[in-house]
């Protein structure tokens, strides 16, 4: 869902009486705890490692409250950002491999043309981001998988909204591609 403009506005009032009053920054780590959670589980796939780089990406915002920035976008583009370095912190520093968690109705937005059986896209999915470069795949991640507008992928990725658009739709048709010759669609 996203938010309307009355709604960001209203939430960068919460922001500014925060910065004077941080116990007023428990409504937003209320409001979107559960969500960089989710975001940060389907990179990791470990829910004591993720609530710890959760806590850690409040803890960034919360202490970094003074420099935000309002751009006219939700709160929660800044904590995706905050969050998807902090998961690239993570995987910077350790032998983990990257997780990328793929569910059933996320996949139909990545592939809607895809002569594909439903039961088998999951899969075929999984296969084809493997075949994609880490900042390909945390593109289309947030785009399809977390619905963030070109707008908030732009301003998480720190590039611009028509950047995002036009390496969205290239990677898209590089799975395409991709697809076509190695898995016959």
């Amino acid at each position: 869902m996203h938010q309307s403009e009355k709604e960001i506005q209203e939430e960068h009032d919460i922001i500014k009486k925060a910065i004077e009053h941080p116990e007023v920054f428990g409504f937003l780590y209320e409001k979107y705890y559960k969500q960089i959670f989710l975001f940060i589980l389907r990179r990791i796939d470990d829910k004591a490692t993720t609530a710890d780089l959760a806590s850690q990406v409040f803890l960034k915002a919360m202490l970094n409250l003074p420099k935000y920035k309002f751009q006219g976008l939700p709160f929660s583009a800044w904590l995706y950002r905050i969050a998807t370095n902090q998961v690239n912190e993570f995987y910077r520093g350790s032998h983990f491999q990257r997780v990328v968690s793929v569910e059933d109705e996320q996949i139909s937005n990545v592939f809607k043309e895809a002569a594909v059986p439903d039961k088998d896209k999951a899969e075929l999915i999984s296969k084809l981001l493997e075949e994609l470069d880490e900042d390909e795949v945390q593109l289309l991640e947030l785009r399809f998988f977390e619905d963030r507008p070109f707008k908030e992928v732009a301003f998480i990725l720190d590039i611009t909204e028509n950047n995002a658009k036009v390496r969205t739709y290239r990677i898209i048709e590089k799975l395409k591609k991709i697809a076509k010759r190695n898995y016959e669609l």
